[in-house]
């Protein structure tokens, strides 16, 4: 790993240590939000993972070397270039490496690089899935293979609100996930704190989750876990509202023939000018309500 893989110095240090660390994705960085709130989002996610015990590691492609931990300038150019950035997810890992790109890494190719530097708990907005019309289509997110396979905890906000949830959910079921409920008995819909499906089971502390997390591992039970942590409830959309909105969005995307991994930023973007900015709002407060969870996860787990 070290012929590809560098580690910031503060990253480094923390490993040696011991110290407890979360990842974090960099396509929310280029492909998630505009500039200059992409970038301004991203630190203060670093902020609150500080702010609650643990150390980011921001993760992306920088000139065909993986990162772990970027420096301020390294995030400022990713929000710069925004979608020049290759999105980076399992199939494009050797290509971004082999031909020099740079790359902002999905959630799947995040958590195998969080994976190989040994850092077992990330936070993130909502996780990928099964695509609705997937049974036309076969969209489904590589995200969700990568949680069936690399032992890494993922913190999100539920699946993105664009998916096909139950379909998602039975996905992860097949699969052996588990899908945790932070407090919650409800999956959560991203911008909604109900999707109108369950959680496979119900935690209400950061110590447990990190307990159950270590116990997986230890049985030598392979795969990731999902933590569901819905958004606050002061924060939360309407999910009726949202949901139409979606639905034109989605009817849009279809006219124009748009699919593959370029239909979730177009649907984000698309459903932030249909809200007039409140998704966009609704999205920051949902990272930063996972990172601060996620933070606390780490630090128990390292104890």
């Amino acid at each position: 790993m070290k012929l590809f893989l560098d580690l910031s110095p503060e990253v480094a240090a923390c490993i040696k240590a011991k110290q407890p660390i979360v990842a974090l994705e960099s396509t929310i960085i280029s492909h998630g939000m505009p500039y200059p709130r992409n970038v301004e989002t991203a630190l203060m996610v670093e902020e609150k993972v500080r702010k609650h015990g643990a150390v980011p590691a921001t993760i992306a492609i920088i000139k065909g070397r993986m990162k772990a931990g970027l420096s301020k300038q390294e995030i400022d150019f990713l929000g710069k270039e925004g979608n020049k950035v290759l999105k980076v997810s399992r199939r494009d890992l050797p290509v971004a490496i082999a031909q020099g790109y740079n790359g902002a890494t999905t959630v799947a190719a995040t958590m195998m690089i969080a994976k190989m530097t040994g850092i077992a708990v990330f936070a993130t907005g909502g996780i990928g899935g099964v695509h609705r019309g997937a049974a036309s289509s076969m969209d489904v997110s590589a995200d969700l293979q990568e949680l069936a396979n690399t032992n890494v905890a993922v913190v999100t906000a539920g699946a993105k609100s664009i998916l096909d949830i139950g379909l998602t959910l039975e996905y992860l079921e097949t699969h052996g996930v588990p899908v945790l409920g932070y407090k919650t008995d409800d999956f959560p819909a991203f911008y909604a704190r109900q999707s109108g499906y369950k959680v496979d089971h119900r935690v209400d502390s950061s110590k447990e989750l990190a307990n159950v997390l270590s116990i997986k591992w230890q049985l030598g039970m392979q795969g990731g876990v999902v933590i569901a942590n819905p958004i606050s409830e002061e924060d939360q959309m309407d999910f009726g509202y949202i949901e139409k909105k979606i639905q034109k969005a989605l009817a849009e995307a279809a006219k124009k023939g748009i699919k593959g991994k370029e239909i979730t930023p177009y649907l984000l973007s698309k459903i932030e000018n249909l809200t007039e900015g409140q998704s966009l709002e609704a999205n920051i407060k949902l990272v930063l309500n996972n990172a601060k969870l996620a933070a606390k996860v780490a630090s128990h787990m390292r104890r």
